[in-house]
């Protein structure tokens, strides 16, 4: 027998929080029903910009669900914070900018979803520091 220590055997690694994890791309009913919609509606939104942050509302991940009915559409969008001064500007042009892109009325309605920068797209998470 050797005299050399023998190594613990190795433990497979905890699970942990999820927190290193690249969260999951944001994907709405709307994606899958009306991809073109969908897809208008990401251009559209990308000049509704967070005045605090200098970033729009989809980099942040501010908008949680879209379902698009041939007669109108209902977006749940969340704020940053829960009492973010601009809260109502940026509902309004949420709302403006989707009823241009789509041409029907746009009912958005506010979640109740805490933000986390977990929830911003991966460039912009990049270019805050962040790697998830």
């Amino acid at each position: 027998m050797s005299d050399l220590p023998v190594p613990p055997p190795s433990a497979a690694p905890a699970p942990d929080s999820g927190a290193s994890e690249k969260p999951p791309k944001i994907t709405w009913a709307a994606d899958g029903a009306h991809p073109e919609k969908a897809a208008k509606l990401r251009e559209m939104w990308a000049d509704v910009v967070d005045p605090e942050l200098g970033l729009n509302i989809i980099q942040l991940g501010l908008i949680r669900e879209v379902e698009v009915q041939e007669d109108r559409a209902q977006v749940r969008m969340i704020l940053t914070t829960p009492f973010c001064p601009y809260a109502p500007a940026m509902i309004d042009a949420t709302r403006r900018k989707a009823e241009e892109a789509l041409g029907t009325p746009v009912l958005v309605e506010l979640g109740a979803e805490v933000w986390n920068p977990a929830m911003m797209d991966e460039e912009a998470a990049a270019e805050w520091g962040l790697f998830y």
